[in-house]
């Protein structure tokens, strides 16, 4: 009975480690350049399925589905710009971790740049606004009302 036992565990094992090796691709390249490129290429596009997470690191089918095309388009002599450009027209904007300063991305891009400025003129215009009221000269009124108020707390 103890034996059967083991079988089963170690029949358990197997078939776990063929599926973990079954998950990893491999992409030989002969040129180190190239590796690199598909290294670099692969963890600056973003997985369109995945939350926030490089095609690289992602094991769904929409992300080994890029790789493939990575690999294929590096090994056709094409650019790291014309790879995300593909990748781009094929999945959009998404996929580029930083995305591109163009007509339509200028608000993403100069939106923080204009909320600091809008905080600083805010700023600036309390701290002036809170000036002016306490350098304000008082009235007759506030005046004799204060010297009044001083007497009283002098007396008692």
């Amino acid at each position: 009975m103890a034996m059967s036992w083991r079988g089963l565990a170690v029949l358990g094992l197997l078939l776990i480690s063929g599926l973990v090796v079954a998950a990893v691709e491999v992409h030989e390249f002969d040129d180190s350049v190239m590796e690199q490129r598909y290294h670099d290429l692969t963890t600056t596009l973003r997985c369109p399925k995945c939350e926030n997470q490089a095609i690289g690191d992602s094991n769904s089918p929409v992300a080994k589905d890029m790789r493939e095309r990575v690999d294929m388009l590096l090994r056709e002599g094409r650019s790291d710009r014309e790879i995300q450009d593909y990748m781009v027209a094929r999945f959009g904007d998404y996929v580029l971790y930083n995305p591109r300063l163009e007509g339509r991305t200028w608000l993403l891009w100069g939106l923080p740049a204009i909320l600091v400025l809008v905080g600083a003129v805010l700023v600036v215009l309390i701290v002036r606004s809170r000036r002016r009221a306490s350098a304000r000269q008082l009235s007759a009124e506030e005046r004799t009302r204060l010297d009044a108020l001083i007497n009283r707390k002098g007396t008692e």
